[in-house]
Parts: C-alpha cells; sequence; structure tokens
C-alpha cells in the first residue's frame, strides 16, 4: 500500500543528500569537480548500513529493511543520472570555450 510513498521518501532523501553535499562543499569552497564528488558521496551513501541495522534492531519485522533496500537500487540508478548529467555538461563548456578559441585565432 505505501510502496510509491516510500519510493517518493526514498527519492526526496537521495536528492536532499546531493544538494546538501553540494552546499556543504560549497560553503567550504571547494573546487567545483569537488564539490560535485562530495555532493554524489553524501548523496549515496548509508543505504547498506541501513539494511543492516534495521535486520538488526527490527528481526521481529523483517518489513523495516524495505526503504533501505529500495535506496540501494535507487541511489544506483540517480548517481549515475547525476554523473552524466555533469559530464555532458562539462563536456558541452568544454566544446564551447574550444569553439570561441577557435574563432578567435
Amino acid at each position: 500500500e505505501s510502496g510509491l510513498l516510500i519510493l517518493a521518501v526514498v527519492a526526496l532523501h537521495n536528492a536532499i543528500g546531493y544538494l546538501l553535499g553540494f552546499a556543504a562543499a560549497r560553503m567550504f569552497h571547494l573546487p567545483h569537480a569537488d564539490c560535485k564528488a562530495v555532493s554524489i558521496e553524501v548523496g549515496m551513501q548509508n543505504s547498506g548500513l541501513g539494511v543492516a541495522l534495521a535486520a538488526v534492531h527490527f528481526a521481529a519485522s523483517p518489513i523495516t529493511a524495505v526503504p533501505s533496500a529500495i535506496f540501494s537500487l535507487w541511489h544506483n540508478i540517480s548517481g549515475p543520472i547525476l554523473a552524466s548529467y555533469w559530464a555532458a555538461k562539462a563536456d558541452a563548456t568544454a566544446k564551447e570555450k574550444s569553439e570561441k578559441e577557435h574563432m578567435s585565432v
């Protein structure tokens, strides 16, 4: 009954992790590439730990591990999507810069 709600909460939690990771890295004035790396690291943390903790502390109700298991799957989808987006954006920026340099020569 709560499958879509769990998926929505997992996606929101993941997105907030990406945003907070990026914002924290910017706050410490890290280079842009490092901000992206921190963002992905923070956004993809602790799903395995969540499954293990749920299994140990809520053994009577194994269903409690489901959100962490869904997060494990989801972050393996969202992380590469975000990384691919940033890579494509970097490629487009590099191409644009190369074209400008070529035109000025």
